[in-house]
């Protein structure tokens, strides 16, 4: 059993006075009088409010109450220091300066002690009262925690987990994708050498090929290169290159029109970045930029070799390919562009999945953050550009799909293009709004879902054209193509076809008939063939100008017939025309003659509709979700017309011809409908929603289609529940069920909803931190809700919207969840704020927690609200700017958009959403607290592991103990130091990142704090509580900008991993990590900072402060300069340590010298 050594009963009873030092080397574990009395107590919770925010009048009355005892002390320690000397005492860890003989300094000077304060026999006048000793114990607990910091604390945690379990279980899109099967093979293009990149033992090419279909290696088709994402294999192209293949071996090479139009094979190609980190290191995104171009150059290349190709001779050799980006392989695909490397018109068709254009996903790296500003600053200017010719982008056509709610990786905010690229050569869409995928998708499922392969796979068919050397049509019909693929052809940008067609089919009806449909009249058909022969049932067209505004609509549950097929129904838009006998033939291709027996006939001159048709999923009794899965039935989609009487005013028919000879299933409602019943627009505002919800009913005589618009749901911090009554229809059965679509036009993102009747609405619309759009917004925006119910039920339908609180609380996980990388450092400079100016002013450096209570009692409120109302400010002069400024300057103002102003706190640009940072300032208080307990609890552990390490047999003699003792934590000598230092700081310069230094000097640090927090322990004194807290917090700031650093620590270790040894051409910058080593080596040393009395003391809390308020309005924005800023801070404690130290040229010669530290601790003995 380890025997205690025999000490005061100061020491013994954790009382926190201390002796005087005396003059003799022997008293080098004393500390001054004037800092002990100053520390010896903390400041006391029970007392009044008063004493508790003054800390210097608490410790004036600890001074008072115990001065007869240092009265007393004083008389018992003087005795020869020879006999002190020989006390025996826990520990005799003294400072560097003292061992190397240095015996002649000022004590009074600040310079901190890890001591056991030897004591003399207990004093009768000593104080007995447990009940004191123990608060006083209490309160230098760093454990200890006030019923303030415990409130805040819990309603922080509370906060958080709403957020976490709302995001994790409420407002929830489904899954709906479909599994893609593929039978891949991969021919390496080995030519592809350090001849043609620096880059080739890193990185390789490959070109795909699918079993059985095409295991031919020659080139033969179109290029398309496929750029996998941060950490992404290349071989997550097989799904899109594996339908591809399959695609034009089953279909298109069948098919003389598509072959005649410049339909050939996809070559894929695929890159392989060994599973690169592309999202945390702007050198390596940058690397991979200049690589593909080189390999676009070599692909291109391949096309001319007649060993390599089998293209037709009569066609034009490529010279540009089209590029598939997944997550951020979009964005090297950008910056290819600008990339000195880059060949002019090598590229002119991106689409990319998932992909970040707006912003970086995390700006822990500069390199990163200023490469996303070059490259997004090269693509606006190129687009701002007044004449085609000043374009290098004119041709480049950029498509970014978005997966939506179920993409837990990326926001998909951020995939949007609206303050990149103008509508004509780009566009964002979300995977819910393109036709027959309807489905959400995760950040990897958007690889391999089945259906959106498909739409991808056959909108690259139609937008190549072999028989150009761009190997792609013109940008303009590439971009119908996407907008006809990717859009649900309801968007204003939607083009109809109807008016480019000419009229292709003859119909000829018997004159007198019974089949036109009378004006204002709904045409209903519940069942086909009816009539035992085909039928035309004609709508009479309005004249343009009727009062309301008319639009046609047409809903069906079959497939509309093209010209030639002989399906149920078609759908034609006609004109009389007065043929002459024998011209039919010539005329038109298609000749439908209903007259039947009559002699007298009518003609038309009628033009397909069946290339407008959208559409929509099928809503039933027996559906639930708009798509179907692998093991469920197929659900054919409805489909739907929609034109507006401009549209179709060449025309005077709308014929609905029924060519079903047998009585079928099946049904069509079409009418024409006046916009003023079927648009409303709702102006209530956010506010008034929160309270009150909106209701409305559809009326029983309701058009088929209703529309509402409620300009100020706009945000996507917002989410909703929507709900609709029952359909009631009578004694006819309802023809189908409720349908509603929510979608907003900026980006392109509409949801559906079947057979409704309760449904969660959430939107990415306006988003934190996202950049203004290039084109101002003149138009009401915000929601729409279109719902399409069965007009023949003749009932009403109640609608309700209310905002979704608990659901909402979840959206803003995804949106602010790198603010815990900057934010909590507003919590933790205030609280080493509050420490040292406490301490600079009594000589108390309180615990963390102690200091967190003060703050949450002063600071940290006025900070919050400060900064709430600069977030109003700023919200409030963007709305200011937005209306007043942009208003009268037209087109000129683009180039004076300030892309960066929402850059700034909560990035929100709402005032509504005032509470944002307080409820993250909260947020952060919990989280700031439960990190500190962690770290706490493991110093804890490690501290009683070095405790388990020291412990040594009670037989050895008290000289051998401190011999054997284990050097596991025991502090090095200076030479070591200064040696350890230089040789890092070398190797940071020169092979090592300076995160790894970093990361290297938090590990020395938790060491420090485990061997402070020991030696607190055994020797109850108020210096080595001091030194304990103030190494604690230094942890706790450094263990926050850790996160900041740890990503480009990951990609020098990948780096290393895949053998490519080449040094980061970034961060080994030696002033940005000096500080932060040379303060840790100086805590090692157990050196107390010394206390600054001066003015100079406003010069800490300015820092601290500093950083606190950049944490706030720029971190996260700019979260690497919170590294840059804390390494400032190191800098000024590094100062403020020497500032007590006497460097001269002779003490650094001694302190070099191999035996100087053993020498000087053998003079330090007393025989």
């Amino acid at each position: 059993m380890r025997r205690r050594s025999t000490g005061s009963a100061a020491e013994e009873e954790g009382d926190d006075s201390a002796a005087p030092p005396l003059p003799s080397p022997s008293h080098a574990d004393l500390i001054s009088p004037s800092e002990e009395a100053g520390g010896s107590s903390k400041v006391d919770h029970s007392n009044s409010a008063r004493d508790s925010r003054n800390p210097r009048s608490t410790a004036r009355q600890f001074i008072t109450q115990n001065v007869h005892e240092l009265d007393r002390r004083k008389s018992i320690d003087h005795r020869p220091s020879a006999a002190k000397n020989r006390r025996p005492s826990n520990t005799d860890w003294k400072p560097a300066e003292l061992r190397n003989g240095q015996l002649g300094q000022d004590r009074s000077a600040g310079t901190a002690l890890l001591s056991a304060s030897p004591g003399g026999p207990i004093a009768a006048g000593r104080m007995s009262d447990a009940r004191q000793n123990a608060r006083r114990s209490k309160l230098r607990s760093p454990w200890s925690c006030s019923l303030v910091t415990l409130t805040t604390t819990a309603f922080g945690l509370l906060a958080l987990a709403s957020i976490i379990h709302s995001f994790s279980s409420r407002q929830l899109d489904t899954k709906g994708c479909r599994m893609s099967y593929m039978r891949p093979s991969f021919a390496k293009l080995a030519g592809f050498d350090t001849e043609h990149t620096r880059f080739a033992s890193k990185y390789s090419v490959y070109l795909y090929r699918e079993g059985m279909v095409d295991e031919d290696t020659k080139v033969k088709g179109v290029p398309v290169l496929f750029i996998p994402g941060n950490a992404g294999s290349y071989k997550q192209v097989r799904p899109i290159a594996a339908e591809g293949a399959n695609y034009f071996h089953d279909v298109l090479r069948h098919d003389s029109a598509a072959i005649d139009a410049g339909a050939r094979n996809l070559d894929f190609f695929t890159v392989d970045f060994n599973e690169d980190i592309t999202a945390f290191h702007g050198r390596t995104l940058l690397d991979q930029a200049e690589y593909l171009n080189e390999a676009i150059a070599y692909i291109l290349s391949l096309y001319h070799d007649p060993r390599r190709s089998e293209r037709d001779a009569n066609l034009p050799d490529p010279t540009s390919v089209i590029i598939l980006g997944h997550s951020m392989g979009g964005i090297v695909a950008r910056a290819m562009l600008v990339m000195p490397n880059y060949q002019a018109n090598s590229i002119n068709t991106i689409i990319t999945m998932s992909a970040p254009h707006a912003r970086p996903p995390v700006s822990f790296d500069a390199e990163i953050v200023r490469t996303y500003k070059q490259i997004n600053d090269h693509w606006r200017q190129a687009y701002s550009q007044k004449w085609a010719n000043n374009n290098p982008l004119w041709h480049v056509t950029l498509i970014s799909i978005a997966g939506g709610g179920l993409d837990t990786v990326v926001p998909s905010d951020y995939a949007s293009l609206e303050s990149l690229v103008p509508d004509t050569h780009g566009f964002t869409v979300f995977t819910t709004s393109v036709p027959n995928v309807w489905t959400s998708m995760d950040h990897q499922a958007i690889l391999w879902c089945d259906q959106f392969r498909k739409v991808v796979i056959r909108s690259l068919y139609d937008a190549i054209d072999v028989n150009r050397p761009a190997q792609t049509k013109p940008r303009a019909e590439r971009m119908r193509i996407f907008k006809k693929w990717y859009l649900t052809g309801m968007e204003n940008v939607a083009e109809k076809t109807l008016a480019q067609k000419e009229p292709t089919t003859l119909l000829t009806l018997e004159d007198n008939s019974n089949s036109i449909i009378t004006k204002e009249t709904r045409l209903t058909l519940r069942k086909f063939g009816q009539s035992h022969r085909p039928r035309a049932h004609l709508l009479p067209i309005p004249p343009q100008g009727t009062p309301g505004g008319k639009r046609f609509t047409l809903l069906t549950d079959q497939n509309l017939d093209n010209p030639g097929e002989s399906g149920k129904l078609e759908v034609l838009f006609c004109s009389v025309f007065p043929l002459h006998p024998g011209q039919s033939a010539t005329l038109f291709s298609m000749n439908m003659d209903l007259s039947g027996d009559s002699s007298g006939s009518t003609r038309l001159a009628c033009k397909n509709a069946a290339s407008d048709v959208i559409a929509l999923p099928a809503s039933t009794r027996a559906t639930k979700k708009p798509f179907y899965l692998d093991e469920e039935q197929e659900v054919l989609p409805f489909s739907y017309l929609q034109y507006d009487l401009e549209d179709i005013s060449d025309h005077q028919f709308v014929a609905v011809v029924d060519k079903a000879v047998d009585p079928t299933p099946g049904w069509v409602v079409a009418e024409f409908s006046d916009n003023v019943n079927s648009h409303r627009i709702r102006s209530l505002g956010l506010r008034r929603l929160l309270a009150f919800g909106m209701k409305m009913k559809l009326p029983p005589n309701r058009p088929m289609v209703a529309e509402v618009k409620i300009p100020a749901l706009h945000s996507s911090l917002m989410a909703y529940t929507l709900e609709m009554g029952n359909q009631v229809c009578g004694d006819d059965a309802e023809l189908f069920t409720p349908l509603v679509r929510q979608y907003i036009s900026d980006p392109y993102e509409s949801k559906y909803f079947v057979n409704v009747k309760r449904a969660n609405i959430n939107l990415h619309g306006v988003s934190p931190f996202m950049p203004p759009p290039l084109k101002q917004k003149t138009g009401q925006e915000g929601l729409s809700l279109q719902f399409w119910t069965d007009p023949t039920c003749n009932s009403s339908i109640k609608i309700s919207l209310k905002v979704d609180i608990p659901g909402s609380m979840g959206k803003l996980y995804m949106r602010y969840r790198t603010v815990f990388a900057a934010f909590p450092l507003l919590v933790v400079a205030l609280v080493l704020r509050k420490q040292f100016r406490v301490y600079d002013g009594t000589g108390i450096f309180m615990s963390f927690m102690e200091s967190l209570d003060m703050c949450l009692r002063q600071s940290l409120p006025l900070v919050l609200a400060a900064l709430t109302c600069l977030s109003v400010s700023f919200a409030q002069t963007n709305s200011a700017a937005s209306s007043g400024f942009w208003g009268w300057r037209g087109n000129a103002t683009e180039t004076q958009i300030d892309f960066t102003k929402n850059d700034l706190l909560t990035g929100s640009q709402d005032p509504f959403f005032w509470f944002m940072v307080p409820l993250i300032g909260l947020v952060c208080v919990g989280v700031v607290v439960m990190v500190n307990y962690a770290t706490l609890a493991i110093t804890n552990i490690f501290s009683i592991l070095y405790g388990w390490i020291s412990v040594k047999p009670a037989w050895l003699r008290n000289e051998d103990k401190r011999r054997a003792t284990s050097p596991a934590f025991a502090p090095s000598t200076p030479r070591r130091r200064i040696l350890t230092t230089t040789i890092l700081l070398f190797l940071v310069s020169t092979v090592i990142p300076y995160q790894f230094a970093y990361l290297v000097a938090c590990l020395v640090q938790i060491a420090t704090c485990s061997r402070a927090l020991r030696f607190a322990r055994e020797a109850r004194s108020n210096a080595n509580y001091n030194f304990y807290n103030y190494a604690h917090s230094v942890f706790i700031l450094m263990l926050w900008i850790l996160p900041i650093n740890l990503p480009i620590l990951v990609v020098w270790v990948h780096n290393l991993a895949v053998h490519w040894l080449t040094p980061f051409s970034s961060h080994h910058n030696v002033l940005s990590i000096m500080p932060f080593i040379v303060l840790v080596e100086t805590l090692t040393s157990g050196k107390m900072v010394p206390r600054v009395t001066s003015r100079l003391r406003h010069v800490t809390s300015f820092l601290f402060f500093f950083i606190a308020v950049y944490s706030a309005v720029y971190g996260v924005s700019y979260a690497y300069m919170l590294h840059y800023i804390v390494n400032l801070i190191a800098a000024w404690l590094v100062a403020v340590h020497l500032s007590t130290s006497s460097w001269s040229l002779a003490g650094l010669s001694t302190i070099l010298e191999p035996d100087s530290g053993e020498n000087s601790r053998k003079l330090g003995k007393t025989p």
